[in-house]
């Protein structure tokens, strides 16, 4: 009786998962297919940034790196910052707090901590955005020299 009972659970979990799968399916099938990317109006704000690498050259471990990635805002409505983030917490990046106009500039300021950095160094800031496409990477890169 038990192994009877644990073969009918074992029948009814594997056409549960069949059952999500085939769901799925269909839904790719009835036009879902952005799998989750958002898809921006074609009013949507467009963000171009001047220069989305920033080579810093070599600098020695301790030194600070400070520097503006401006851009524009090319699109037809208010381009709105939400987040910037860094691949690690030795930079910090710093979005303006208001909405960037059409046709106007903005600029987000990066603070790169050589602090402990050894070595060739690429820091990828993640800007978010309402923009189209709402998600943009710029590069803070350079050099980092031992302490003489």
């Amino acid at each position: 009786m038990k192994k009877l009972f644990i073969l009918a659970i074992a029948v009814i979990s594997f056409s549960a998962c069949r059952n999500a799968n085939n769901t799925t399916d269909q839904q790719t099938v009835a036009g879902d297919t952005t799998k989750g990317s958002k898809i921006a109006p074609a009013d949507a704000p467009v963000i171009i940034f001047e220069r989305d690498i920033f080579d810093f050259g070599k600098i020695e471990q301790g030194e600070k790196v400070v520097h503006e990635f401006k851009f524009k805002n090319t699109g037809k409505s208010p381009l709105i910052i939400s987040n910037a983030t860094a691949t690690c917490g030795c930079t910090i990046p710093q979005v303006p707090g208001e909405p960037i106009l059409p046709g106007k500039d903005g600029k987000i300021n990066v603070v790169f901590n050589s602090e402990g950095k050894m070595g060739m160094q690429d820091k990828v800031i993640t800007v978010t955005s309402n923009a189209n496409p709402n998600i943009t990477t710029v590069h803070l890169v350079g050099e980092v020299l031992e302490k003489k």
